[in-house]
């Protein structure tokens, strides 16, 4: 029977166990993948700790790539054999092999590799979203600056480039040096190391005293008030993820008191609710990667049975760019 990462309670790494589990047939509406790797995401730890809660027991992961081994009734855009990826729910790709649901399923292009595909489309379609769909009321036009937390980081250095190929000055923050270079590297216009500056002061530096546009927060507790300060008048709060714990309550009077300001918590899972969308936002992910604008970076490799190490690795911040569990390792 093929092997799949569950939890039985809520809690730390530990909590997470290699078990054997029968994979059926797909149903309507699905299809039953045979995983060639699969992503981590920070969505996983939040599942795990109970942060967001789902029925237990439970498999992980919300993100692969692998070979379509059957197809269920009415699933017309896949066949049996296809190279294919995903960022979907409900969770479980942390295994060899799964029945799902076929809507956020899409074709893999032959020049995209199995280990790229399941690191780049939970993180990709979320920087698509971000970046493309996800707009501040004043609009977003090429030289224009946001600022960007995490940014060295999966979904980070993908806007980074993305960014960069939009005509966009990303403001990048990251902790330490190395993580502001590799920002850099991949395309952001200006890096703050958070870790030993103010970041506040060094947007309003760069911006001349202007602020920016949209700030895209997926750290949480320890960036968010701050970020609120680095907003232009008008400008947007994007939220996306609480790496640091979630936000607290706050008065929506200090939206006013800074500018009129705009707050939104974002979701991908929201943004592909259809197949079409899914396809289309794929299609540009896709485009950018097969053009070279966007590199996937993948800076960590564990065999699917270390996942324990790769989610401690990841909650202390050892990880760069995008990770992958395999399977067959």
């Amino acid at each position: 029977m093929p092997r799949t990462i569950q939890i039985t309670a809520y809690g730390g790494p530990e909590q997470m166990q290699l078990v054997e589990l029968p994979v059926g047939d797909p149903g309507p509406g699905q299809i039953r993948i045979r995983h060639l790797a699969c992503g981590l995401n920070f969505i996983d730890v939040y599942q795990r700790t109970g942060l967001y809660q789902n029925p237990l027991p439970l498999s992980l992961g919300m993100e692969g790539a692998g070979i379509v081994e059957a197809v269920g009734e009415g699933v017309t855009h896949l066949e049996v054999g296809d190279r294919a990826a995903y960022a979907s729910n409900p969770p479980g790709s942390y295994s060899e092999a799964r029945v799902m649901p076929a809507k956020n399923v899409v074709r893999l292009p032959d020049a995209i590799d199995f280990e790229t595909g399941a690191a780049m489309m939970l993180k990709g379609l979320t920087a698509q979203y971000l970046l493309k769909r996800v707009r501040p009321v004043e609009g977003l036009e090429p030289g224009d600056a946001v600022l960007f937390h995490a940014a060295a980081g999966g979904v980070g250095l993908i806007a980074c480039q993305w960014a960069r190929a939009l005509g966009l000055q990303l403001i990048a923050t990251a902790g330490g040096a190395a993580k502001c270079k590799l920002a850099l590297e991949h395309g952001a216009a200006h890096a703050i190391d958070y870790s030993s500056e103010d970041f506040v002061a060094r947007v309003k530096e760069i911006t001349g005293g202007k602020g920016v546009k949209v700030v895209y927060d997926s750290v949480g507790k320890d960036t968010f008030e701050r970020s609120l300060d680095c907003l232009r008048p008008f400008g947007l709060m994007a939220s996306f993820g609480n790496a640091s714990g979630p936000v607290p309550p706050f008065a929506p009077g200090a939206l006013g008191a800074k500018g009129s300001l705009y707050l939104t918590r974002q979701t991908l899972f929201s943004h592909i609710a259809t197949r079409e969308v899914t396809q289309q936002m794929a299609d540009e992910l896709f485009e950018v990667v097969s053009s070279g604008a966007v590199k996937i970076r993948i800076a960590q490799r564990y065999p699917l049975a270390e996942v324990a190490q790769a989610h401690r690795d990841l909650e202390a911040r050892k990880t760069t760019g995008c990770t992958v569990l395999l399977p067959g390792a």
